[in-house]
Order: structure tokens, then C-alpha cells, then sequence
């Protein structure tokens, strides 16, 4: 995806003549059902309903359905739920486990401790919050949202922004088919629809591709710090009755990651049995030769977490992207003809590990600034005044209070960096905001992270069980990912010779370990030479890390046809 590809347009032309697409209008068009996007329909939809008033409000999904693709732990802070709907429990939202025991445990190779929770800042505590499927909860806030009148089409990936004649945002292009593996058209070539609105609002998640080009095309980012994220893996086990233990939250750092590599391990308990076991790495991680899915694997050999899957089957398997900048990486938020909302401006809490709240709200903000500059009579310019709610918000609050950890984490490590963190959020907490730290800054990106390959051993890891620890390719089934093989890789490379020529004697090329996913290899001829770099697109489960930890920025992520991905249940 590049500017090159945008389509320019005026607002009165209606559909491009020379794409041979038509056009629909819309007051809001959003792009994403993800938390923030069903939020900001359904706000949409009752704000019109109490002012006796009409908005149509599409929303677009790149999923073949709402779900397919979310992904999250999931333990949810109800908040928002309870400001959007306040009958949701009447309504049977499937925030079907309440939280009855929250632990906080440090692995070592040969044991653990279980550290007291009490010293920890009271919004660390998960009393009061759901396990649940976020794929689920979507599901469910989709059917909330058309029966208001909201408009849902999943399968329908926006791949190009459609610009008015002044530059600003006029919609998006979605729903285009057919293409080939070498670009042609092919027989059942669909061009797509554009789909045009007075605001378009982009939740399409950590490290979306239309996001991507709207922070660079208005400098969304200026002034602001480089965005930092994790990459989260999750597997759902059933495990036997006397292994289930409903509303167990436990929460873990240390092994097997060292003190330099930040991440850890969550595990919750919730539903027909389920155990949703997540690890999560920080991906300003220095060690080239680290592969999060094989320490994932490792992770689960350890008596602590294996005592809770003995006797159980993994079902189901995912990675994603997760966002870690925080409050000093939050973009601008709005650009001309509309806005940024969820995890596409990086909302999440990280020490909580929780952002689907945050990216409610988000959507619900975004919905009541767009909802009074339409029925203004406004369209197309920037809206400011979501920013300034953003501002005032809950939201930004929490944001601010947790603003240090991260770069706490990456300066000391994760022990002392804990201790630091925890501090610092309990002075910020009681001195009305006040850090001793003042607001530390992040640094390098992700990518500029990346040790090299010379200065670190490589990692030889132990071959999966098929019990506990599998492999990437059967992992990757789980996740009832597909993708159509005569199409064009979604995956791009800027310059196909620099993973040889660069990024394999620099840095061990180290998208063959990062990918969670087992969609790049280096392969060898007979003789063990002449290296040449493989892209399996089809085995991608859209996690977004590739564009993300590449040491040479050389991979970009863009949208394949849509339905294509994974399909995750109960994820």
C-alpha cells in the first residue's frame, strides 16, 4: 500500500468512471468490527434515534465474518459495556465469567513464586472485570448494532482510501475481487464499491494498513514518540472438570524470556471449559535469534502452567500485533474527513494488558463528535472536538497513569523495571498525576531495536511434544486460516533482495523466527547454498508483526481479498 495507489476524487464525481466501480453514500462509513467500531455505530445509531433523527452508518469488515479476525485475552473491564448498554446482561452479552481469583506469579526454570498482589495499584486488580471471547463480544455488539440499522459487511477488506479533489478523506474502496497472482484480472474480476461518507472513521486495529498511509500522508505522528507494540500468541484448550477452575486469572513474567526481553504470560479460565493461554513479547527485543512462538512452547512445559492443561486439547491458535506505545505514541486523531479510533491510535493499557474499554470509548467519542458536526451540517473537515474529548477522557486519564511502564521496562528490565513501574504508578495515582519520572520517552522503534545476529548465540529449541508444545504448521491449521493462492501476496516486499543480501548476514533474517506463522524461509539448494527468501502468504494470520519488527522496513502488510485470514472461534 503507497499513495500511489490512493484514488483522488472530487466529492461531486460520485464513482471513479475509469474503475468501473459504483459508488454508495453514507453519513459514516467505518472501517473495522472490532470493539471501537461497533461502539461508534451503535452510538451513532442512538444518538439519531434520541434526536429524532436519521444516520446511516456502514460498517466494513475484512473478516469473512464479524470475529473471524479479533483476537485478545480476554479479561474485560465492563465500563464502557456498561455506558453503551446498560442492559447488556438482560440483552445476554457473552461476558459470561466474572473474575473470582486473580494471581500474579514469577517463573523460573525450576519453580515459582506467587507474588502478593495487594502492593499493586487498585485498577491492577481484575475484581469486578469478565473473561470472555472478544470475537464473541464482537459477534454479539454486531447484532446489537443492525438492529439499530447499522449496515455490516464482512468479507469486504478496504484496500485504498478514496480522497476528495481538496486532499481530505471521501471514503474508501472495498470489496475488490478477482485479481490474480500476477496482477491480471481475472474471469470473476469484481472492482469493488466505493463506499463514500461526510466522515470515515479507521478501526481497523494494531498496525492497520489504511492507518499506516493516513499517519504519513497527514503526519499523524508528529511530535509524538514511535510506536511500540508486543506480539501476543494465544492458544484455547478444554481441559477436564477437575482441571477447570471458572473466573482463575493468572498473570505471569520471567521464564522463559530473560530480564532484557520484556513479556510473560497470561491464563484465564472461563466458559465450557475453556483455558485461554496467551505469552506475550515485547517487540523491542534485541536478540535476533529469539522465535516468541518456540518460547511460547516452552513456556507451557513448566509445572505451573502444565498442571492446567493435563489431560485437555488445544482447539484453537492465534497471534496478533499488540499495541505498547501508550500515551506518548497516541497519534492525532483526527485528519480531514475523519478519524482514528481503538487500537489503530494504540489505546490499550499495557500493564493491565486491557484495551478493549479504551477502544469503546474511543469509538463512542469519535461517534458523538462526528453525530453533532453532521447534524451541523458539516462534512469532510477535521474533527477537532474528538480530540478535545479524547483529552478530557477517562481514556487519556489512564493512559497518563500508566505512561511510564513501558519505557520502564526497557531501560531496567523486567524485574527491577516492574518494581520501578509499580512505584511510579502508585505516586501518579495519589499525586494527581505528578510522576517523579516525569513522562519518559520510548526512543527507538521496534525495528531499530534489533541486535545483530554476531553478537548473540543462536537458540537452539527443543522439538514440541505434540502434547504441550506443537509446531507452527499445525498451529497455523488451528486457526482455520485460507487464503486464495491464485491471488497477489498481500505480503510486499520494498526491495526483494535485501532479506539475502541484508537482513540474513546482518541479522540471521529473522522474520523466520518472529512470524508466528511459518510464512517466511530461507531455502537452500542441495549443497546448503545459493539462499534464497520464500513468502508463504497463505499461512498468515494478518498479526502484523512482520511489518512491525523488520529490521530493514523492508515488509508491508496490506490487506489480502477479503474473508481471506484466519477464522478464529471463541478467540
Amino acid at each position: 500500500m503507497s499513495e500511489d495507489h490512493l484514488a483522488d476524487q472530487g466529492a461531486d464525481q460520485g464513482a471513479d468512471p475509469d474503475s468501473g466501480r459504483e459508488a454508495m453514500e453514507y453519513d459514516v462509513v467505518i472501517v473495522g468490527a472490532g470493539p471501537a467500531g461497533l461502539a461508534a455505530a451503535i452510538r451513532l445509531k442512538q444518538l439519531a434515534q434520541a434526536a429524532g433523527a436519521e444516520i446511516s452508518v456502514a460498517v466494513l469488515e475484512k473478516g469473512s465474518e464479524v470475529g473471524a479476525h479479533i483476537l485478545s485475552g480476554a479479561v474485560i473491564d465492563p465500563i464502557s459495556m456498561d455506558e453503551l448498554i446498560p442492559d447488556w446482561k438482560a440483552l445476554g452479552a457473552p461476558l459470561e465469567t466474572a473474575v473470582s481469583d486473580d494471581k500474579f506469579v514469577m517463573l523460573g526454570p525450576q519453580g515459582s513464586l506467587e507474588i502478593p498482589t495487594w502492593p499493586m495499584p487498585g485498577f491492577m486488580h481484575n475484581k469486578g472485570n469478565y473473561i470472555a471471547s472478544l470475537g464473541n463480544v464482537c459477534r454479539w455488539l454486531a447484532g446489537q448494532a443492525e438492529a439499530l440499522g447499522v449496515e455490516i459487511y464482512p468479507g469486504m477488506a478496504a484496500s485504498d482510501l478514496v480522497l476528495a479533489a481538496d486532499g481530505s478523506v471521501r471514503g474508501v474502496v472495498a470489496g475488490v475481487f478477482g485479481v490474480d497472482k500476477d496482477g491480471n484480472k481475472g474471469a470473476d474480476y469484481q472492482p469493488g464499491v466505493e463506499l463514500l461518507a461526510k466522515y470515515t472513521f479507521i478501526g481497523e486495529g494494531v498496525r492497520g494498513s489504511l492507518a499506516k498511509v493516513l499517519k504519513a500522508r497527514f503526519n499523524l505522528g508528529d511530535g509524538r514518540e514511535p510506536e511500540k507494540y508486543g506480539i501476543g500468541l494465544k492458544e484455547l484448550w478444554q481441559v477436564p472438570a477437575d482441571r477447570f477452575l471458572p473466573g482463575l486469572v493468572v498473570h505471569t513474567v520471567g521464564w522463559p524470556l530473560d530480564n532484557q526481553t520484556g513479556g510473560g504470560s497470561f491464563m484465564y479460565h472461563f466458559g465450557d471449559n475453556y483455558v485461554a493461554l496467551g505469552f506475550v513479547v515485547h517487540l523491542n527485543y534485541k536478540n535476533p535469534w529469539i522465535s516468541p512462538f518456540d518460547e511460547f512452547q516452552r513456556l507451557k512445559h513448566h509445572p505451573e502452567i502444565a498442571k492446567h492443561l493435563e489431560g485437555g486439547r488445544r482447539i484453537s491458535y492465534g497471534a496478533r500485533a499488540i499495541s505498547e506505545g501508550g500515551l506518548q505514541s497516541v497519534p492525532k486523531l483526527h485528519f480531514p474527513g475523519g478519524v482514528l479510533v481503538g487500537d489503530s491510535a494504540g489505546f490499550m493499557n499495557v500493564p493491565r494488558i486491557k484495551g478493549s474499554h479504551n477502544a469503546m470509548k474511543s469509538g463512542m467519542l469519535a461517534a458523538e463528535a462526528a453525530f453533532a458536526a453532521i447534524q451541523a451540517g458539516r462534512s469532510g473537515d477535521e474533527l477537532v472536538e474528538y480530540e478535545q474529548a479524547y483529552r478530557g477522557s477517562r481514556v487519556r486519564k489512564e493512559l497518563h497513569t500508566v505512561r511510564n511502564a513501558k519505557p520502564l521496562w526497557s531501560r531496567f528490565g523486567t524485574m527491577p523495571g516492574s518494581a520501578f513501574a509499580i512505584f511510579d504508578m502508585w505516586c501518579t495515582s495519589l499525586l494527581g498525576g505528578f510522576s517523579l519520572f516525569g513522562t519518559l520517552k520510548h526512543g527507538k522503534t521496534d525495528a531499530e531495536s534489533t541486535g545483530l545476529a554476531k553478537d548473540y548465540e543462536p537458540i537452539v529449541y527443543p522439538k514440541p511434544d505434540g502434547v504441550l508444545s506443537f509446531d507452527k504448521l499445525s498451529s497455523v491449521f488451528l486457526s482455520n486460516t485460507n487464503h486464495d493462492e491464485n491471488q497477489p501476496a498481500h505480503l510486499k516486499l520494498k526491495d526483494p533482495a535485501v532479506p539475502i543480501m541484508v537482513n540474513l548476514p546482518k541479522y540471521g533474517e529473522p522474520a523466520r523466527l518472529y512470524c508466528p506463522a511459518g510464512v517466511y524461509e530461507v531455502l537452500y539448494d542441495d549443497k546448503g547454498e545459493n539462499p534464497r527468501f520464500q513468502i508463504n502468504f497463505q499461512n498468515c494470520v494478518h498479526c502484523k508483526t512482520c511489518d512491525i519488527k523488520d529490521p530493514s522496513q523492508n515488509i508491508n502488510w496490506t490487506t489480502p481479498q477479503g474473508g481471506d485470514g484466519p477464522n478464529y472461534p471463541n478467540m
